[in-house]
């Protein structure tokens, strides 16, 4: 599951699953939660399960944990918690223990990953491809590069590198923005640290998971759950579309004049 290609062929091959068909999405993050309840909610006649290396939304509160187990036995989502997958087969996966979960279609949710264009340059790039940026999104080792987004390994609240997501990317590319004009102006380059509020999971069209976080993205206490917190996603991920195609927020653009004569101009050269 990496991208609307990809969703569209997912959802052509579950139609031809028969009824009592096995779907099983490997992975217990944010992107596999949503695809098994969403996947089992909308085909109630199939047989969907999840398999996670820990355990499926481990990294949750206590509350929000709760709710979620729920919504998988409401559901009908068989759990394969400790999976380790170390192969997918034709007929399911293999899994560390040489045992196997049989499965007819098999969705790979386990992590993301970047383009390979930035490794294959002379830019400073993490062991993951990502393009290596300090706190103003500027290349570490080519000054005149910016990057955004999930080709970029930034830090953000606490020292942690901020993990990829549309909560990263979208901060990330609103702070490009200003350091560039800053810079191009000569004007004082804003100092941000990005953190993070909330997590947010659909658990189908009618429940999800709203778990609130501290700006180092460590859970808290506070979670909203069922009908709330979908309509509470909803809106988010309304907000987020909209935001891209209204990137000024309907704010009218300003006229950034220099601020010293002289200014050194600075490009971006690459973006994500």
């Amino acid at each position: 599951m990496a991208g609307k290609q990809a969703a569209l062929r997912l959802r052509a091959r579950l139609s031809e699953v028969k009824p009592g068909g096995t779907v099983l999405i490997v992975g217990g993050g944010l992107t596999g939660i949503e695809a098994a309840t969403e996947i089992a909610e909308a085909h109630p006649d199939l047989d969907v399960a999840i398999a996670a290396r820990g355990r499926v939304g481990g990294w949750l509160s206590d509350k929000a944990q709760r709710h979620l187990r729920g919504a998988l036995d409401r559901l009908g989502i068989t759990v394969h918690d400790h999976a380790d997958i170390t192969r997918v087969e034709a007929d399911g996966v293999v899994t560390g223990a040489d045992s196997r979960i049989r499965a007819q279609v098999t969705v790979w949710t386990a992590g993301f990953t970047v383009h390979p264009i930035a490794a294959a340059t002379t830019l400073a790039v993490s062991d993951t491809g990502r393009i290596v940026v300090d706190a103003s999104m500027r290349s570490v080792s080519h000054p005149d590069v910016y990057a955004v987004g999930d080709a970029a390994l930034a830090e953000g609240a606490g020292g942690k590198p901020l993990r990829m997501s549309c909560a990263s990317a979208n901060p990330m590319a609103w702070l490009a923005a200003d350091v560039i004009a800053a810079r191009l102006t000569g004007r004082t380059v804003p100092e941000t640290t990005i953190g993070y509020s909330l997590q947010c999971i659909s658990l189908g069209r009618r429940d999800g998971i709203i778990q609130r976080v501290t700006p180092d993205d460590q859970v808290t206490s506070t979670v909203f759950t069922g009908r709330t917190a979908a309509r509470i996603k909803e809106m988010i991920c309304a907000s987020a579309a909209w935001s891209v195609s209204h990137p000024t927020m309907m704010v009218p653009s300003r006229r950034r004049h220099l601020a010293v004569a002289g200014a050194v101009e600075t490009r971006p050269l690459a973006r994500s």
